[in-house]
């Protein structure tokens, strides 16, 4: 590798480490103001008055000025944005950036140091490159299943609120101050939204595209209905709720029905990787051609690719929508 390259590697990361640890500072200390900018930005979507629209262009993708110019350029920059604000986690999206272009070229640098080639330094560098991505994607998962185990009670409770004489927005607020993240600070965002002045059909619809959950687009469509043609809401609240009940179930069993290929595609991806270990470690001679000769690592590229095919293939057959 030439060294200006290895280089100019080397002082990037160093660059972006700098940066990432600065940041590392300022949210230790000052741990509300992310959260304070992003709550700033949710309240002010939906507005048409020009201070409001004005102050959302300020809205920053990054605390860097030319990274967060250049973040505006780019084509779905706005859902991955949304992604992190489902994900509920505290930084932005030109930190996920700079984390992902550091861990890559580290990735990249780390392959090169090995002498691996070009083309699987480079299949490295995209893996850990994709990391952040992964962790986003979980905790996303992981905030959205929460969102929807709690949403059948919420709603059970907003029913019970309506045949005691509330209205609708109050028993939205008994379930925003009765139930934990993500639930509760989601219902608190969308009724800030109905008090600064949106109607309550489209702070809805906001709060059906902040979260990923198709219970929760079932309950905005029945409320929006109702209010335009009318009939009994906590009836329909509470028919809802018992739904979502059953397809919980419904899922427990079709968890239990596909447990074996479950655990069979584990084993699957799992086996050759503890292989690939014990041979690296314990019978070296045996496998140094796979990342030595040439072929080997043309062989080695295709079976990650092969595995990675594989591995959607499983989980598509194995996923049954309810």
């Amino acid at each position: 590798m030439n060294p200006l390259i290895l280089y100019g590697i080397i002082f990037v990361i160093a660059l972006l480490s700098l940066e990432l640890i600065f940041f590392a500072i300022r949210m230790i200390r000052h741990p509300d103001r992310a959260e304070v900018r992003r709550r700033l930005r949710m309240s002010l979507e939906g507005f048409d008055e020009k201070e409001a629209t004005d102050l959302y262009k300020k809205d920053l993708l990054s605390d860097i000025p030319f990274l967060n110019r250049i973040l505006q350029f780019f084509p779905g920059i706005d859902s991955i944005r949304l992604e992190l604000e489902q994900a509920n986690v505290n930084f932005t999206l030109g930190l996920l950036v700079l984390l992902s272009l550091t861990l890559g070229l580290l990735g990249f640098l780390v392959g090169m140091f090995w002498n691996q080639g070009k083309l699987i330094s480079l299949l490295i560098a995209l893996i850990f490159a994709y990391l952040p991505k992964i962790y986003v994607g979980y905790k996303k998962r992981k905030r959205m299943a929460k969102f929807e185990e709690q949403l059948p009670e919420a709603l059970g409770l907003i029913a019970r609120a309506l045949r005691s004489g509330h209205a609708f927005t109050s028993g939205m607020k008994l379930a925003a101050d009765e139930f934990p993240d993500p639930l509760g600070p989601e219902f608190d965002e969308t009724l800030d939204e109905i008090n600064f002045g949106i109607n309550v059909a489209d702070a809805l619809k906001n709060l059906a595209h902040r979260v990923d959950c198709a219970d929760l687009k079932f309950f905005v469509v029945s409320v929006i209905l109702q209010r335009e043609t009318g009939g009994n809401l906590s009836e329909i609240m509470e028919n809802l709720a018992t739904l979502i009940r059953e397809r919980f179930k419904f899922r427990g069993k079709i968890k239990v029905l596909t447990a074996e290929a479950r655990m069979s595609a584990t084993v699957l991806y799992i086996l050759p990787v503890v292989l690939a270990a014990y041979l690296f470690f314990f019978q070296n001679d045996f496998i140094r051609p796979l990342y030595t000769d040439p072929i080997g690592k043309i062989l080695l590229v295709i079976t990650a690719v092969l595995m990675i095919l594989g591995y959607f293939i499983i989980k598509r057959i194995i996923k049954i929508e309810v």
